[in-house]
Formats: C-alpha cells, sequence, structure tokens
C-alpha cells in the first residue's frame, strides 16, 4: 500500500541554511538614516478633491538596481505600537529619534489601517491581503477556534516573490499555530525559506524563552531555563535580522520582521534614559520597549547602508494594531492612540488606525499621504513593485504607483474590519461603553465610519438587534459625535456593505499549483493544475514532474501550451509507477511560465510512504 500525502500547493522545495552569530551578543550603536527626495499624497475613493499635505511634488529618482534588477524589500511590523506612540505621529515622551527621520526622509501614512484590532487576524490579512470578513484567520486563539492556523489555500507576499527567485525571511513572532514543523501553517510552507522565532501566539508573550524555533527545529535557549531571563530574545531576532541581510546582500531578498516589542509584558533589561521618570515600573519599560524598536529600525537601515543596497532596498514600518494597557502599561500616560478613540481591542480608530512609513532614498519620494490605507495593501505592493505575479481575489490594491511618486494610486471604495474577542481590558471596556465582549463590525468609506454592535456574539442575528453609530471622520476624527440617529439612511449604507463583506467561507481563485493523487499501491496517478489566477497572460506555461532514479513517469496529457490568460488553467496528469520498494520518497511538481518578460516557477511537493504490495 502506498501513503499519498500532499504538501503546500506552492512551496518552494528549496531551502538553505544560514550560520548565525552567538545568541548571547548584545548589539549596540546607531547611525543617521540617509537622506531622501520630495512629496505626494492621495486621498480615498468618492473624494473629487486630493489633499496634500506637503507642498512639493516630484518623481522619484529610480532605485539603483541589484544584480538581477530587482527591489529588496524588508516589511517590520511592531506588536501594539500605537498610532501616537512615535514622535512623527505626536509622541512627546517617548524617544524616536531614527522612525521620526524615516517618516521625514520617506512616505508617512496618516491613514493607515491594521486589518483588526487584535494581533492573530490582522497579521493574517497583512500577509495574505485579505481582509477580516474573508481571511483564515479572523479571531485571536483564545476562542473556542483555538490557536488560528493558515492552510494551503493561503497565499502569501512571500510566496508572491518567490516565484521570482526571491530569498525570503520571516523573523520574529509568525503567530499561527500548530507549534510544529513540517505542516501547512508553518512559515517555510508559505514561502518563507528562512525562519527563527516564535511559531504560536501565546508563546511570543515570553521575551526571556526557554527556546525559540529555527525553521523546522526547536532550539533550546539554556540560560533561560528555570525561570532564567538571561537572554533576551529581541536581541536574538535582531542578530538574524542583520545576519540575513549580510548572507543575501548580493541577490534580490525579502525580509519580514516582527519583533515582540512593545507588546506586554513590558519588559527590556534597561530602563534606559527612562529610570529616573516620574513613572511606574511597566510604563518606564514600555517606553524602553518603544524606544527599542526605534533602534532596532535604525540599526536594519544602517545595515543596508553600510552593505551600499538602501538605495534598491525598500522598507515598511507600521504596527498590527492600536496600543495596549496590559501588565499596567497606561496609553493614557504616552497618549499612545493620539487623538483618535480606543485602543487594541476596539474598533474605534484607536484601535485599527496605525503608523505606516514608507522609505528608500532612491526609490521612494518623502512626503506624507492620507489615503486611506489598509495593510493587506501590502501583498499586491510587494508583488508589483518586484513584477511578480499577484491573485486578483485579494482585497488589497497596489501602492507602487503612490511609493513611486505618482498621486493617483488605485483607491478603495471601502475598508471591512470584523472584531469576534472575548477578552477586555478596562480601557477598551469602556471606550467601547461596555461592549467589548460583544462582536463587532466597522467599515470607513470615504470619510464615513459606521461601528455596530451584535447583542452577543452571533453574527447572524437580524440587523435590528445590531447597536450601529456613525461618524464623520473628516470633521470628528476622534468618534465622539455619532451621526447614525440623524443620517439613517448613509448609516444602513454602510451596513448593508458590512452584511456584503463577511462571509463564512472565502472562496479563492485558482493561482499557482494544486496537486491531486488517486490509486495506491505500486501505481497511481498524479494530477497536477498551473492556474493563472493573475491579471496578466502567461505565456509558454509547462508542468515537469520529479520522480527518484528508476522510477517511471508517463504523461497522459500535454505539458505545455502556447499561454495562459487571466483565469485559465493547464492540467496534466501522470501515471506513476514505483520501482522499488522505498519509504518517504517525494516527488516534486514544477510549473513555470512567463510573465512579461520574467519566469516565474510554482512547486509543490507528493510524497509517497508505506509498503509496496
Amino acid at each position: 500500500m502506498v501513503a499519498i500525502t500532499i504538501g503546500s500547493a506552492a512551496r518552494i522545495a528549496v531551502h538553505r541554511g544560514i550560520r548565525m552569530p552567538s545568541r548571547r551578543r548584545f548589539l549596540t550603536g546607531a547611525a543617521a538614516a540617509p537622506v531622501a527626495l520630495a512629496a505626494t499624497s492621495a486621498c480615498e475613493a468618492g473624494d473629487e478633491t486630493q489633499r496634500a499635505l506637503d507642498n512639493k511634488q516630484a518623481s522619484a529618482v529610480p532605485a539603483v538596481q541589484s544584480p538581477s534588477g530587482r527591489l529588496n524589500f524588508v516589511v517590520i511590523l511592531a506588536d501594539d505600537l500605537g498610532y501616537g506612540e512615535l514622535g512623527s505621529y505626536g509622541q512627546k515622551l517617548i524617544q524616536t529619534p531614527r522612525l521620526d527621520a524615516l517618516a521625514a526622509d520617506g512616505l508617512r501614512f496618516t491613514d493607515a489601517y491594521a486589518a483588526a484590532p487584535v494581533c492573530a487576524p490582522s497579521r493574517c490579512s497583512l500577509l495574505t491581503g485579505l481582509h477580516s470578513g474573508h481571511a483564515t484567520v479572523r479571531e485571536n486563539p483564545w476562542g473556542p477556534g483555538g490557536q488560528g492556523a493558515l492552510t494551503d489555500r493561503d497565499f502569501t507576499f512571500a510566496e508572491a516573490l518567490r516565484t521570482l527567485g526571491y530569498r525570503t525571511g520571516a523573523i520574529g513572532k509568525w503567530g499561527f499555530g500548530p507549534e510544529a514543523p513540517d505542516q501547512p501553517s508553518h512559515p517555510n510552507s508559505r514561502g518563507f525559506e528562512e525562519f527563527y522565532g516564535y511559531l504560536t501566539h501565546h508563546h511570543a508573550h515570553d521575551y526571556f524563552p526557554e527556546y525559540l524555533w529555527h525553521n523546522g527545529t526547536r532550539e533550546e535557549i539554556p540560560d533561560n531555563k528555570g525561570g532564567a531571563r538571561e537572554v533576551y530574545a529581541p536581541d536574538l531576532i535582531e542578530e538574524r535580522a542583520l545576519s540575513f541581510i549580510d548572507a543575501h546582500r548580493d541577490e534580490p531578498f525579502l525580509l519580514y520582521l516582527a519583533p515582540t516589542v512593545p507588546h506586554a509584558p513590558s519588559q527590556d533589561p534597561d530602563a534606559g534614559e527612562y529610570a529616573d521618570r516620574p513613572w511606574t515600573g511597566p510604563n518606564k519599560r514600555h517606553a524602553a520597549q518603544v524606544t527599542s524598536f526605534d533602534t532596532l529600525v535604525g540599526r536594519v537601515t544602517d545595515r543596508l547602508t553600510e552593505r551600499g543596497i538602501a538605495g534598491r532596498t525598500v522598507v515598511l514600518v507600521t504596527s498590527d494594531n492600536g496600543p495596549h494597557e496590559e501588565g499596567g502599561t497606561d496609553p493614557e500616560l504616552f497618549d499612545g492612540n493620539g487623538p483618535l478613540r480606543g485602543i487594541k481591542r476596539n474598533l474605534y480608530e484607536g484601535g485599527i488606525r496605525v503608523p505606516f512609513i514608507a522609505w528608500s532614498p532612491r526609490h521612494i519620494p518623502s512626503g506624507t499621504t492620507d489615503r486611506p490605507t489598509p495593510l493587506t495593501d501590502l501583498l499586491p505592493t510587494l508583488a508589483d513593485l518586484a513584477g511578480a505575479p499577484a491573485p486578483t481575489d485579494v482585497d488589497g490594491l497596489s501602492l507602487a504607483p503612490l511609493l513611486r511618486g505618482r498621486a493617483n494610486a488605485a483607491r478603495h471604495d471601502s475598508l471591512y474590519f470584523y472584531r469576534n474577542h472575548a477578552g477586555v481590558t478596562p480601557r477598551s471596556d469602556a471606550a467601547d461603553q461596555g461592549r467589548g465582549r460583544r462582536l463587532a463590525e466597522a467599515l470607513r468609506r470615504g470619510d464615513l465610519k459606521a461601528v455596530r454592535f451584535a447583542p452577543g456574539q452571533n453574527r447572524r442575528v437580524p440587523d435590528g438587534q445590531w447597536e450601529v453609530e456613525l461618524y464623520d471622520l473628516a470633521r470628528d476624527p476622534g468618534e465622539q459625535r455619532d451621526l447614525a440617529a440623524a443620517r439613517p439612511a448613509q448609516a444602513d449604507a454602510l451596513m448593508k456593505l458590512m452584511r456584503e463583506s463577511w462571509v463564512p467561507t472565502y472562496r479563492r481563485t485558482p493561482f499557482g499549483i494544486t496537486l491531486e493523487v488517486t490509486g495506491q499501491g505500486p501505481e497511481f496517478t498524479v494530477t497536477a493544475t498551473l492556474a493563472n489566477g493573475s491579471a496578466r497572460p502567461w505565456n509558454a506555461p509547462r508542468l515537469t514532474l520529479d520522480a527518484p532514479s528508476g522510477w517511471k513517469l508517463r504523461a497522459l496529457a500535454p505539458v505545455t501550451a502556447a499561454h495562459l490568460n487571466a483565469g485559465e488553467h493547464l492540467t496534466t496528469r501522470w501515471q506513476v509507477t514505483r520501482a522499488q520498494v522505498s519509504t518517504g520518497t517525494t516527488l516534486v511538481c514544477r510549473g513555470t511560465a512567463h510573465h512579461g518578460e520574467d519566469e516565474v516557477a510554482y512547486t509543490a511537493t507528493v510524497t509517497a510512504t508505506g509498503s509496496r504490495t
């Protein structure tokens, strides 16, 4: 009998290890950030005017090209960093000089949005480009569903860039389970050939962990055993990130860097410049964590500059949701949400609007934009800038024109947000007026935003049982004046859009490779499909299947075609005959095509185990 298991539908077969420096080393030093150029601005769909917040405007200088002619990308995601916790967004008490310099030299977004007010759904949407009404993971892992996991149906921005041969790394907090290698939710299965950090959501709450994961291997940290606090995980994450840049400086790369700061608990080896402030210990440590995140970003940009690749690298810095108040941290002391209402867990602006800075000294013009920008835009943006195909069924839109210095980037008709999270904190529940444990939705269209609360956690209750509020963000960014009673038709229209935005299971358009195996025993059939789910035609598509020496493969259908238009697919079948008894033998299916001038490649695996009968 031969048992067949199917690997990731877009898994890349080649993984290369990277030798990293000692985990005990603590890093020091910072340098000034390079300077960029001029300004652009864009607004939401439906607005007839574009409000330029900086009067200067110029075309971006073309980026210095890598040997492959491609840009590098560094996506840095803070954990619970509030909209108002950076100096460039109004912070007065916490020092963030490196990020403020990036905001001045790059493009600062005033209306950027995390996809959810808590971690796991926000990160799933960021990686996959699907909002929280369509994404696989829509809740934090404390509910009845347990730890959220990605699936073979999920396609990340790393998978998009791997098709062009990018070296890809995820370092820091992954946040999805299970805590095991060789499964669809593991970063290695979702396009990241190099992973170091925390796999699950709960484990990432430990700043002095007894182990971290390197790809599929659990690496012990003996000095933290038994509750000892000798090795600070953010230092290990920084070391790996800088080493990844060093290792791949001569080839195109994507680094997804997700440190756990400033998430609770507020732990930092040194309160630093805040040690003498008249604040509580948690507040001093929280401020130190925000500043340490600032320092980390500075060290990354310094390393890019030192290696001579800053001019061909795009750096994007943002957060997964609003500021927290766990562990004794007081967001009101720091005005962590700026002028906005609510914090982490709220669907008011303070819970979902986040800082977002785009920087590249020779690629992105400097300025400020008020275009409402969800982080679901990252997948199509990175694919667009790299020249890779992207799925057309994502909710994000490419920011590439805006980052290239043009004002007219595509705009969203509306932005949808969903929350079903039973846990509350005092301030978040107060912002929700005691409704923090209820299921809630929000939707922004133009300057109007509706927030509505179900009577409990059942989304299927009739609209009449929901409590709905309506705000004009242009006149009332703090969401203090509810207009629902005065504008019932507008509130109803936004509620209708909310109903349409959430579906129990989101049907994906086929994209990349899928495999199907029929038959058991020494002879079986492998069916492969290469699907063009992008917007552009592919030329010269080809499917190949590699088997061990001595195995027999016979194609039962054509393996090539002249082209695949958008929405079309190439399907072929092979009859596979095993030559001898073997265990754990892997067959690799590869689909290639020409996307414009580039060849893209998608890879999937089939593993045959068991004994021949």
